[in-house]
């Protein structure tokens, strides 16, 4: 029963979130920091239960790992979010706005088809982002970074370098007319769904759950050592995307990390993906004359 119980805590979860958004008050939804407030609490919860439910020993938090995983949850949530609001969300409004595009029958619909609509929107778009950065080089050095942590925990998902951070935070999500409430609820529901794909938490959803959405097990699959173990799996939030498409593995990793699983600094993270024309530069100066 013990077991059970934490296997559904990832379900349990989805939906606290999911009621939550739709009784908040319109005050709150309208609060900007509201997002932030929940996804943080969703955070400290995971976190949490890593403690308590931890899956391996090696994956434990210490000090540099809990530093360097808060650093990157700020970022994401400030200067990428800001990015991405002001290059891709604001543009997409206005362009909105200027084509007359709408989905008035969207926004009467009911909360939660309303929230599927954005979810999967933004989800298929995740995967096939995540899919090509698997699978073409100058986009796989972005991702790269995001490969080579040695351990998987509840802020794991915002650790990479920040021109992926950038690209992951771009969809066409704004087009749709939706509720504000439906809107933020889709977000925080990937954020759940993303935080448990990440953590040290030794939860197995039931088939309800994990046949549509990523787990750990997914998750922690397309993170295991080797380049080809990670072509698979590329759902963010929604593993029925893989399934539907073929890139679904059953599996579980233990050992994650790329290379030869050394963990790279903040600033490796930030160079990675100049890494070939910092060394084109480094040979043409040793083979110069002067070098």
């Amino acid at each position: 029963m013990k077991k059970l119980a934490v296997d559904c805590i990832p379900p349990a979860t989805l939906a606290a979130v999911a009621a939550f958004w739709y009784f908040a008050p319109a005050a709150w939804v309208a609060n900007p920091w509201t997002l932030l407030l929940v996804n943080s609490v969703i955070t400290v919860f995971v976190l949490g239960l890593e403690l308590v439910f931890e899956r391996h020993e090696g994956w434990r938090i210490n000090r540099q790992e809990l530093l360097t995983d808060l650093f990157y949850f700020i970022l994401i949530n400030t200067v990428i979010g800001r990015m991405a609001y002001i290059l891709s969300e604001a543009p997409l409004r206005g362009l909105k706005d200027a084509w007359g595009i709408g989905t008035p029958w969207l926004l009467h619909a009911p909360f939660l088809v309303q929230v599927a609509a954005v979810w999967g929107l933004w989800e298929f778009g995740q995967y096939w982002m995540h899919r090509l950065m698997h699978n073409w080089e100058p986009f796989w050095l972005t991702h790269a970074p995001h490969h080579h942590i040695t351990q998987l925990n509840a802020m794991k998902g915002a650790v990479g370098n920040p021109i992926e951070l950038f690209l992951i935070s771009l969809g066409v999500v704004a087009l749709l007319d939706v509720s504000p409430a439906a809107y933020l609820c889709a977000f925080s529901l990937g954020n759940v769904v993303s935080t448990f794909n990440h953590a040290n938490v030794k939860a197995d959803p039931p088939l309800f759950y994990s046949f549509f959405f990523t787990s750990i097990r997914h998750h922690s699959f397309h993170h295991s050592v080797g380049y080809e173990n990670t072509r698979c799996n590329y759902g963010n939030a929604i593993i029925l995307f893989d399934r539907i498409l073929g890139t679904y593995k059953e599996g579980e990793g233990i050992l994650v990390g790329q290379d030869d699983r050394r963990r790279l600094t903040i600033w490796e993270q930030f160079m990675f993906p100049f890494k070939p024309v910092i060394e084109m530069i480094e040979r043409r100066r040793d083979q110069s004359p002067a070098g």
